[in-house]
């Protein structure tokens, strides 16, 4: 299925637009959708808007493969898929509509789903950016294989515009799946930990395992066959509306989420209980993605995820400045830098924004 021809005027506005902050050294701010700006440090520099860069390039159903440009938005790309009954299985938040595909890449953001079904990062095949050279390149392509040296498509998931500018990105997308229901069951947060975490060691085909203010929610999406005997073995209620629940969840626009003015986000073992407790903590991902709001001592938080095995970002309440994302060995910062210095050598992308030495 054809799409939008590449827009040859668009592409050189970006081109000139790089090529004066590069002579200047004026820092560029990439704008989307500007839905995530609660994410990483503050913004520096112009604002180089791409929300406009939007439309369908190719879409190859039978492929399960679709290009679409950076400025298109999360919820325009499901419509397109959903004419197809396909879907992302990342399944990347749309924060209102405003979300972009391009935006979802740079902060590699996903839903419930995550541990079953992989990240936007691993369904990323192919991207175009322009560089800090002023040059629109193009890397990997349609089909997994075709990657060779550094993987610069999926380089680009967490990145937060630090290494270019995201133009076009392709996409492996799946079927959607024949039915979706949610369990709840009211339980405590450490049972509901090792519930969750033996569950996922039988043959069920999970979606989604999470606890939030005193229930376990179970996910399962399948074939109707299965499905039904597998949510009867986890004892809890169907919810009518299950999916409400999911999407509130990715949106992060549940009470949880919007009472809190200090936040954080733990990446850690499925089944690491040492300092859980029952209040101000939501539990995903099964156990990996814990969040907690409350006023913490980060060095303290940073000592017990790392005795865990895990990562911390601070995604609410960091002191103006300060580093929020996990802290990084001298070896991944020097490899760091390296990338920024081949992709954006004057530094003129979104400074700052990951790193406060980036």
């Amino acid at each position: 299925m054809p799409g939008v021809p590449l827009d040859v005027t668009a592409i050189a506005e970006l081109l000139d637009r790089v090529r004066a902050a590069t002579a200047a050294q004026r820092p560029l701010c990439i704008i989307g959708g500007n839905s995530k700006q609660f994410l990483g440090r503050e913004q520096q520099g112009d604002p180089v808007d791409v929300s406009e860069h939007s439309g369908v390039v190719d879409y190859q159903p039978t492929e399960l493969v679709i290009t679409v440009r950076a400025g298109t938005t999360i919820s325009e790309l499901r419509q397109v898929l959903a004419e197809e009954n396909q879907v992302l299985a990342s399944e990347p938040p749309e924060f209102g509509g405003k979300a972009t595909v391009g935006g979802s890449l740079a902060c590699n953001l996903s839903g419930s789903s995550r541990p079953w079904n992989g990240s936007i990062r691993d369904h990323v095949l192919g991207v175009r950016i322009i560089n800090g050279k002023a040059e629109h390149l193009r890397f990997g392509g349609q089909v997994m294989k075709n990657v060779a040296g550094y993987d610069v498509s999926r380089l680009q998931a967490g990145a937060m515009g630090t290494l270019g500018i995201i133009t076009e990105v392709t996409l492996k997308v799946v079927p959607k799946p024949e039915t979706s229901v949610t369990v709840c069951r009211p339980i405590g947060a450490g049972e509901s930990l090792r519930i969750m975490n033996e569950i996922c060691r039988g043959p069920v085909p999970l979606a989604g395992a999470c606890w939030y203010a005193g229930d376990m929610y179970v996910r399962l999406a399948g074939p109707a066959s299965v499905i039904g005997a597998a949510a009867a073995r986890i004892e809890g209620e169907i919810l009518p509306d299950g999916n409400d629940f999911w999407s509130r969840l990715g949106e992060m626009n549940l009470p949880f989420f919007a009472d809190a003015k200090d936040l954080w986000c733990f990446l850690l073992r499925s089944t690491h209980d040492h300092f859980e407790q029952d209040e101000g903590w939501l539990i995903d991902w099964r156990g990996a993605r814990r969040w907690v709001t409350a006023r913490r001592d980060r060095d303290t938080l940073e000592g017990h995820v790392r005795d865990a095995g895990g990562e911390l970002w601070q995604v609410r309440g960091a002191v103006q400045g300060a580093d929020v994302f996990p802290a990084r060995s001298a070896a991944y910062r020097k490899t760091l830098l390296q990338l920024k210095g081949a992709l954006d050598p004057v530094g003129v992308f979104n400074p700052g924004r990951l790193y406060s030495w980036m």
